[in-house]
């Protein structure tokens, strides 16, 4: 039976991710950077200054500072996305598939400034008057209720896409790897996990905020420090391994036997799932951000895919280019990134870093997810009832912890696919609304300075 239902999800992933949707993602993607003129990207330095706090006002509406969303919203994305995901799109598609997740991050950056600009333009409230934002509260706000069963297909397929089945499951691999146990322990560690993050789940969104906000810069940190000496021990084939990337980007040959097509659809796939750009997450946690300008919470997304997916994303494909470990073709994810720390680092150091780091960011990743889950629940019902997808949330945790790696990457695959398609079309039919407020934002910033 179970069988059967692996068979059902893998063919429904391989069919919707196919060249549509894509389409809609790299396409919508394109139109919101020209649509832009590039604008917000002039205003990098601008957003840095938000997140440092230079605009924070604690007296306005909302339950998270700016840095708080976005290290909440990064935290479900640096992470196993990052750290296996990049793993597997070149264990699949070879070295050039990191070339066109550069792509999906460049491109994602001016989706994430258009959809949580959004979150903020046009939220909701739940009965105790706290705002919620998301792609389903941008589609009956903004577009009117006629557009109502867009909304409910993005909170449905949202229920799914929040369950932690990749996150969980890699995160027991790593350690029934590094710890040497074996594969009937992974229901205990899978228990042990749902019993830990239980604390903060159901501690609430402000908790969430509070712990992300500290863990995720000091792993990002500690991550980019010990990825960086790898590179430095290896510096000698470090240009090499850019030139692979990009020469392998357009033919295909290295790993996916010439399908260049299918090196792009890898790259892209893999790209959205690690900065989530378009798929309507982060508008949902960049939506609880106290502020009442949209514009300045877009800029502060915007900074999300620079760092996962243009900076964690090619360290981690560098140190795993670089080490050569890529050429085993081990198609597990986390098993390969373990195997090119250690292949550099001494004895045991690259275990211990990155099992700590593994444990850190699946633990924000879970964290945030939950919450994801609460809002979709909460609107497919009433906001208070929301609350009860933990319930279903921290168990789920023990399945994700013992099912295959292929099950759980195109369960969440097939749920992202089906969050991305109300997530894009309303950004699109609305990315006037904010290009006029952005450019009242930006002629108001500028007489300023």
């Amino acid at each position: 039976m179970f069988k059967k239902i692996e068979q059902l999800v893998a063919g429904f992933s391989s069919w919707i991710w196919d060249w549509p949707l894509l389409f809609l993602l790299i396409g919508g993607g394109m139109f919101f950077l020209i649509y832009s003129r590039f604008t917000p990207f002039l205003y990098f330095k601008h957003a840095i200054d938000i997140l440092r706090g230079k605009f924070d006002d604690s007296k306005e509406d909302g339950q998270l500072t700016h840095f708080q969303a976005l290290s909440s919203a990064i935290a479900a994305t640096v992470g196993m996305g990052n750290i296996s995901g990049v793993a597997i799109a070149i264990v699949a598609g070879g070295p050039g598939a990191i070339f066109w997740m550069w792509v999906s991050g460049v491109i994602g950056m001016a989706t994430k400034f258009y959809t949580c600009s959004l979150a903020i333009m046009y939220r909701s409230r739940d009965e105790k008057n706290i705002p919620l934002g998301g792609p389903m509260y941008v589609i009956t706000a903004g577009l009117g209720s006629k557009w109502k069963p867009l909304a409910i297909l993005f909170a449905l397929a949202g229920l799914v896409g929040t369950l932690p089945a990749f996150t969980a499951n890699q995160l027991t691999q790593t350690l029934v790897d590094v710890m040497g146990w074996t594969e009937g322990d992974k229901f205990y560690i899978g228990v042990t996990l749902a019993i830990i993050a239980s604390f903060v789940i159901l501690g609430g969104i402000k908790r969430i905020g509070a712990v992300a906000s500290r863990l995720v810069p000091a792993m990002v940190a500690l991550y980019f420090i010990t990825v960086l000496t790898i590179l430095i021990i290896q510096i000698e084939y470090v240009p090499e391994m850019f030139i692979l990337i990009f020469k392998d980007a357009f033919s295909g040959e290295a790993v996916a036997g010439g399908a260049l097509g299918y090196l792009i659809k890898t790259g892209i796939k893999r790209g959205s799932f690690s900065n989530e750009a378009g798929i309507g997450t982060a508008p949902m946690m960049h939506g609880t951000t106290k502020t009442k300008e949209p514009i300045r919470e877009g800029l502060v997304a915007m900074t999300g895919p620079a760092i996962d997916t243009l900076v964690v994303c090619t360290l981690t494909a560098l140190a795993i280019l670089s080490t050569g470990v890529w050429k085993d073709g081990d198609e597990n994810g986390i098993t390969l990134t373990l195997k090119a720390f250690n292949s550099v680092l001494p004895y045991g150091i690259g275990d211990i870093i990155l099992i700590i780091m593994i444990l850190v960011f699946a633990f924000s990743t879970l964290f945030s997810y939950s919450y994801y889950g609460n809002l979709c629940l909460g609107f497919l019902t009433k906001p208070k009832y929301g609350k009860y997808y933990n319930y279903i949330y921290i168990p789920s945790i023990v399945v994700a912890a013992v099912v295959k790696i292929d099950f759980a990457i195109n369960l969440i695959d097939s749920a992202f696919a089906l969050m991305a398609i109300p997530t894009v079309i309303s950004g699109l039919l609305l990315a006037p609304k904010v290009n006029q407020r952005a450019k009242a934002y930006f002629k108001s910033l500028n007489s300023v300075v």
